[in-house]
This record gives structure tokens, sequence and C-alpha cells, in this order.
């Protein structure tokens, strides 16, 4: 499999497949394709996964297309603004993915929940206690909410992240939260009570701005009724 990633806030992944080839992806991702893809519908591990999938924002069932006699092409669009990234997945080399991130992989891929284990994280760190987690052998595309930007943190290393900046993470990492301090910094500095702290080694892959965030902003400019 060849793929090309193209466009700019509205970006476009475009995978070319040898013969045999496939690719899996949610309900309604597909954008377009050639005429000899052909579509098969599953539920990919049965309804435990089929339910696990649900939970973390995905379709109950997903779509395989594969390139039928010859040589074939499949485009997957981005739903917001914003980038897609391309993940290598490998054992020892899962990723942790934000709700709802999963756009389309290699058949190899599996996806399924990923609780975050701290009480607090999962409360107040912006990404909640269920995100996606991505493991087997292959590719897999992500959906990252505005522009990208990502560190590889040492062991032990931090970074503190505005709540639901987490676009994804390396498995190994782990992920809490921390009070901002100071009351004056709390009630005027516009940036809430928490932070997420993400901490290494792996890697980490930040979004300049979550959908939560955008939504917030258009919202102040939306006529009310009176």
């Amino acid at each position: 499999m060849q793929y090309q990633i193209t466009g700019d806030s509205l970006p476009v992944v475009t995978c070319t497949l040898e013969a045999g080839e496939s690719m899996v992806c949610e309900g309604g991702a597909m954008s377009w394709m050639s005429p000899n893809m052909d579509m098969q519908t599953s539920s990919r591990g049965g309804l435990g996964k089929a339910l696990g999938r649900m939970v973390t924002g995905e379709s109950v069932f997903q779509n395989i297309y594969t390139a039928v006699g010859g040589a074939g092409m499949i485009a997957f669009a981005a739903k917001f603004p914003g980038s897609i990234k391309m993940l290598q997945i490998s054992s020892g080399n899962e990723m942790i993915v934000q709700k709802s991130g999963f756009l389309a992989s290699t058949p190899g891929i599996e996806l399924s929940l990923s609780f975050q284990k701290k009480i607090a994280g999962g409360l107040f760190g912006g990404e909640g206690f269920i995100m996606q987690r991505l493991s087997g052998e292959g590719v897999a595309f992500v959906e990252i909410d505005g522009s990208l930007t990502e560190y590889e943190l040492a062991a032990g290393q931090s970074i503190l992240v505005s709540l639901g900046c987490i676009a994804a993470m390396s498995g190994s990492c782990t992920m809490d939260i921390t009070r901002v301090k100071g009351a004056k910094n709390v009630f005027l500095g516009g940036e809430g009570l928490f932070n997420t702290v993400v901490t290494g080694p792996g890697k980490v892959l930040l979004q300049s701005i979550p959908i939560s965030g955008l939504a917030s902003v258009i919202a102040k400019y939306i006529p009310t009724s009176r």
C-alpha cells in the first residue's frame, strides 16, 4: 500500500493498493475510490469488540475495501479542519488516540478501548476516561484537530498540555492532571483549573485546537432567543 496526504486545513489521504490489498475504515469515512474496490462490512472481532469500538466514538461495524482484479485507489477525508497523521503500529509500539480519532488502517491494526487508570486524569484531563488503543501490525491514519506538533519524551520527561490538546501518545506514556496554582491564575488566567501532564518515554502528538474548543468559541457568536 502506498499513500499520499494532500490538502491543507481539510486533508485527504489517498491510498493506492495492489490487487488483493485492503483498507479498513469506519462507516462514512470513504470519500472516493476506483470502481474495482470491493466493500465488505464486518463487526471485526465479534460483538464484544464492536461494542467496544462504539464506546470510543466509532461505528459498531467497519468497512473493509479490497482492490479486485488489479491495482485500486481509495481516499479518506478528514471530518474536521486539521491534519491527518500516519502511524506505524507494531508490537511494542502501540498508540493511544483521542476518542473518534481513528480514520482508516491496514487490516492488521486492532482498534480497542483504552481506559485512563487514574481517576483524576480521566475526570479532568480533558480526554475522558476512554480513549482508543491502536495495536497489531500495520499502518493507521488518525485525525488531528487543527495543526499537529510532535514531541519525543525521554523516560521521566513530562510536558504540560492544555485540556483537550492531546491527539495521541505512545502506549508507554502516562497521563495525569495537575492543578493550576494560584487563585488569581485560576479565576483570571482563563486556563481553567487543570492541565494535563504527559510523561514519557514515548511520543506525544498535540493538536492546536480540539473540536470542543472551536465549538466554545463559535458558541459566543451564535444569537440566542430572549
